[in-house]
């Protein structure tokens, strides 16, 4: 079973003025990322009933990369998988192209990835962690996927924001611009550590009323800042700088729409999706405004509880009930 993540301006810049992290140069963590799409891509198209074998034997990510990403059971290709098979690798030979030239090297994410994990060791000691793997699978494939051995990280959807097969319609309607422009380089290494920090902390909102739903889901964008506490507001989040700016500005009023317009304990799918969805931006609310909203401000509510119980432990933090940060917080931002 894969637990999967998906995700989506310059790495080392914040737009808030952070604390810095603890200092973690002293743990010892390499990341020796692989690459298994030149294998697959290299593949002899006219012997796949016998190539696609000798890779899984060759590779230990390859037989859930088959199973789960293609749907091909790579111990017995069948005529129509291996059809299917030779169809993928001909019609995503110029995507495959297009990452292969883009990520030549790939150092920068290798050592930003690497140092993702040595904050995740830090909190964590005992969390195992992942090889890392890179690959290409079909465009509604997610862009990182954790296994029992392996962190997956799907190129497919990091191929740049300008690449042209994200201007297909087919494709925009499936990622539609304010999705697809998070489709770069700079995502990498966030949504590889999105999966870990997911699979240390799962979700655990589903069911819950809407308040609580922001605060959980605020906890898990606060791990995720602890795992990457140098990385930007606008790589982490998905927002672009100028809806960065709009929410710092606009805290307060945010909070009082809100308050004047929902019943924070709303358990209705269509007021929780209005404001804990991805969406160009939040119904109600000026077009300046980002999808998403209660996830930040699930966030700041954290943020907020965190300042007046500083002493306890990341654990300790996420293992408190939403409720009680909710309402210890005295969240009222002016």
């Amino acid at each position: 079973m894969l637990s999967i993540a998906v995700l989506c301006t310059t790495y080392f810049v914040s737009c808030n003025n952070k604390k810095a992290g603890p200092d973690v140069s002293h743990i010892p963590v390499a990341v020796k990322l692989q690459r298994l799409e030149p294998a697959v891509f290299g593949l002899d198209s006219n012997n796949l009933s016998t190539a696609v074998p000798v890779l899984v034997q060759q590779n230990a990510f390859a037989a859930d990369y088959f199973t789960q990403l293609l749907g091909i059971n790579p111990a017995a290709l069948t005529p129509d998988a291996e059809a299917g098979l030779k169809q993928f690798l001909r019609s995503y030979r110029p995507v495959f192209e297009q990452v292969q030239s883009k990520y030549k090297n790939m150092a920068d994410v290798t050592a930003q990835i690497e140092d993702g994990f040595r904050h995740v060791k830090y909190y964590y000691p005992n969390y195992q962690l992942p090889r890392v793997i890179t690959f290409l699978a079909p465009f509604d494939a997610p862009g990182a996927v954790l296994t029992k051995t392996h962190l997956g990280l799907g190129l497919q959807q990091f191929a740049g924001k300008d690449f042209a097969a994200y201007q297909d319609p087919q494709i925009q309607e499936m990622y539609p611009a304010y999705i697809s422009r998070r489709f770069d380089q700079e995502y990498l290494a966030p949504a590889a550590l999105k999966a870990i920090a997911d699979d240390i902390y799962p979700d655990q909102s589903t069911g819950r009323p809407l308040i609580e739903q922001m605060v959980e889901k605020g906890k898990a964008w606060y791990l995720l800042h602890q795992f990457m506490p140098d990385a930007a507001d606008s790589v982490l989040w998905g927002y672009t700088g100028k809806q960065i700016n709009w929410l710092q500005e606009n805290e307060g009023n945010i909070w009082g729409y809100l308050l004047s317009n929902e019943n924070l304990y709303s358990i209705e799918p269509v007021t929780i999706q209005n404001y804990l969805g991805d969406a160009p931006f939040t119904q109600g609310m000026p077009e300046s405004s980002p999808g998403n909203i209660g996830q930040w401000v699930g966030l700041r509510i954290v943020e907020q509880w965190v300042e007046k119980n500083s002493k306890l432990s990341l654990p300790e933090i996420l293992a408190t009930p939403a409720k009680q940060i909710f309402d210890e917080s005295k969240y009222r931002p002016k």
